[in-house]
């Protein structure tokens, strides 16, 4: 291993001693009863199991009233299915393959929930984006109530996108003693090029091209069903489902609705059945995702330039599993772990482009063979990594696999740790006396990386695009600061409005970065930019004492992050702008989850609604200015009364 990924590990693994235990504890304890009494559904009374069948088929309802130790073990499928939305609209025709795949390895399957599955693409601009990250933690509780029957010994997930991936993965986290398996849907064909794609958006927001000819060019990019065929949240959410051994080897960037497809979805629900604890390869979720299939996930995140959002959504996940990681692990990793793809927006390809250079494959085979991850893990295709070497293939219209020999099969999209695009991973932290933040350079020229130059300040993006198609941002230089953006304000919604006007400025000669506590995740590009900056605005952050003309030097190389102000200024200052109250935040839904925003937790720690573990809050110390306990109450009616600390201890 390499001595840098093995010393992280060893730390996560130090510092979440205590709530891992404890969760390994609980789940064990559930685990060993499984095993003893049968499928689950054997301790429920008579009245229970009786409901729990009366609406399945023949054949099955026979299979669910059995309940001696021989008989089938049930598998629960849990869906995001819509037909809304291209990358869940496959999950149509999922639920009766899989129980047709399940029935025929032994056992019987059931639908037992959905959750819900929204847009960031759909929501951008829109107050239901407010709602995005809240979802997640939505999708974890719905996750939940669907394995709340224990009438199941094992789960398939149906999910892609961006908060639904985090959030059934929290769910089954705490059903731990039960073996899950991700069951993808794959992207959609390529269509129209994401240089064209770019370039329309551009020519949009300097007004050269119209509504029709931007709609056009839109619709000829996301034209089918199948995830988006960029590199944001949902394709990083896939790639390290697939490292962190989730996923059957060489499934996530097969294609919907192809042959490979149809038959990878039904070895999915068989193998769900021999990895139950009543067959030979128990293999229980609680215990699979481990520190080292953490630290797993990181480096792919690093070497892919994937989406930042998972500065967030790791930290959650992690923690479902009683595993401590913070932003300083992704960023001693970042050092090491070098940028290997070049995927839109960090390059032209897509993710059928990668897939066809190799992909999966040939990343973790490579990742493996340097000492970048760890091959000594449990997976749902048998224990090590090395399996997720291997591609499968049809043979008589059954998936076979087979190693991947040779290297990538093109260079501009895929390369060798030892010719990487970069030789450090594509996110770095960044900090100072306006507090951490997280910055994605990945796609960032080297001239653009540091950057010292007068405030902007806006209280919403929308008041930044009004600037722009002013002309009052022309001709100078200037560090965009956004604010009131984040988890406890509004939710923290993805500022991909931002992206256009701003690269448009940049492309004119002038020099513009984005400093925000809000997101951007795969918008994040060639701008410079500081996002999740925490604490955010709402919980009386630095960034709320930023003034217009207030010089920001922004360092993404050196990663620091410095408002210029003299310590005393800054002193004898009070935060301007304020959230939206709750009375103010109504309309799309947004005053059901008032609470939510009361109850947000801070970026750093995932921006959970599920509160701080006592590790957690040993980690970060006191000095956050949240209280330890399960949750946190900190959005104000009135305007903060003042700073809290600018940095987060380490």
């Amino acid at each position: 291993m390499n001595p840098v990924v093995q010393e992280i590990t060893d730390r996560i693994a130090e510092r979440s001693a205590a709530s891992r235990s404890a969760y390994l504890e609980r789940i064990r304890r559930d685990g060993e009863a499984a095993r003893a009494k049968g499928p689950a559904r054997a301790h429920l009374g008579c009245a229970n199991l009786a409901h729990g069948f009366a609406g399945a088929p023949a054949e099955d309802k026979l299979a669910l009233r059995a309940v001696s130790s021989t008989a089938k073990p049930g598998v629960a499928i849990v869906t995001s299915y819509n037909d809304m939305l291209s990358a869940h609209q496959p999950y149509e025709t999922y639920p009766p393959e899989l129980k047709a795949a399940v029935r025929a390895a032994g056992g019987v399957a059931q639908v037992a929930g959905g959750v819900p599955a929204m847009c960031d693409g759909i929501t951008q601009g829109r107050d239901g984006m407010q709602l995005s990250l809240y979802s997640r933690d939505v999708i974890a509780m719905a996750t939940a109530i669907a394995l709340s029957h224990d009438m199941f010994d094992a789960s398939l997930l149906l999910g892609v996108c961006d908060k639904i991936v985090p959030g059934l993965f929290i769910g089954a986290l705490h059903f731990g003693h039960l073996p899950a398996i991700f069951v993808p849907a794959g992207p959609m064909t390529s269509g129209l090029p994401n240089k064209v794609k770019a370039r329309t958006r551009q020519l949009f927001a300097e007004g050269k091209v119209g509504r029709d000819e931007l709609l056009d060019a839109e619709a000829k990019s996301y034209h089918s069903p199948g995830t988006c065929t960029f590199y944001g949240t949902a394709n990083s959410n896939q790639a390290l489902l697939e490292v962190m051994g989730l996923h059957l080897p060489g499934s996530t960037f097969v294609n919907p609705h192809t042959e490979l497809r149809h038959a990878l979805t039904q070895a999915a629900g068989r193998r769900a059945v021999e990895i139950t604890a009543h067959g030979a390869e128990y293999t229980p979720i609680g215990e699979l995702v481990d520190e080292k299939s953490i630290v797993n996930a990181c480096v792919a995140l690093l070497a892919t330039g994937g989406s930042t959002n998972h500065t967030l959504h790791l930290v959650a996940m992690a923690a479902a599993a009683g595993i401590v990681l913070t932003w300083d692990d992704l960023a001693c990793l970042s050092k090491v772990v070098p940028s290997l793809t070049r995927i839109y927006p960090n390059g032209q390809a897509d993710v059928n482009h990668f897939r066809d250079a190799g992909g999966m494959q040939v990343l973790i085979g490579d990742l493996l063979d340097e000492g970048l991850l760890h091959g000594d893990v449990m997976t749902v295709a048998g224990p090590g990594l090395d399996r997720y070497r291997e591609a499968p293939e049809l043979v008589d219209g059954e998936p076979a696999w087979a190693p991947v020999t040779g290297g990538s099969a093109d260079l501009d999209v895929l390369r060798p740790v030892a010719r990487p695009f970069a030789e450090d991973g594509g996110i770095h932290m960044v900090e100072g006396n306006l507090g951490r933040a997280v910055s994605k350079v990945s796609a960032v020229k080297p001239e653009h990386l540091v950057i010292e130059a007068p405030a902007k300040v806006f209280d919403d993006q929308l008041d930044l695009l009004a600037a722009f198609e002013a002309g009052e941002l022309d001709g100078q230089d200037f560090v965009a600061v956004i604010r009131y953006q984040g988890p406890s304000a509004n939710g923290m919604p993805e500022l991909h409005k931002l992206t256009p006007p701003m690269a448009v400025l940049l492309d004119r000669g002038q020099r513009v970065a984005i400093v925000t506590d809000g997101r951007m995740s795969g918008a994040s590009g060639k701008v410079p930019a500081a996002i999740h900056l925490s604490p955010e605005a709402a919980d009386g952050g630095p960034i709320a004492l930023v003034r217009d003309g207030d010089v920001i030097r922004l360092d993404s190389a050196a990663g620091t992050l410095e408002l210029l102000v003299p310590a005393d200024e800054l002193a004898r200052r009070t935060p301007e702008g304020r959230p939206l109250s709750d009375a103010q935040w109504v309309g799309t839904g947004r005053e059901l989850f008032a609470v939510f925003r009361r109850m947000a937790g801070p970026a750093e720690l995932g921006a959970s609604v599920f509160g701080v573990s006592g590790a957690e809050s040993a980690q970060h110390g006191p000095g956050l200015g949240f209280p330890a306990q399960a949750g946190f109450s900190h959005l104000e009616t009135e305007a903060p009364a003042g700073p809290r600390p600018a940095g987060l201890p380490r």
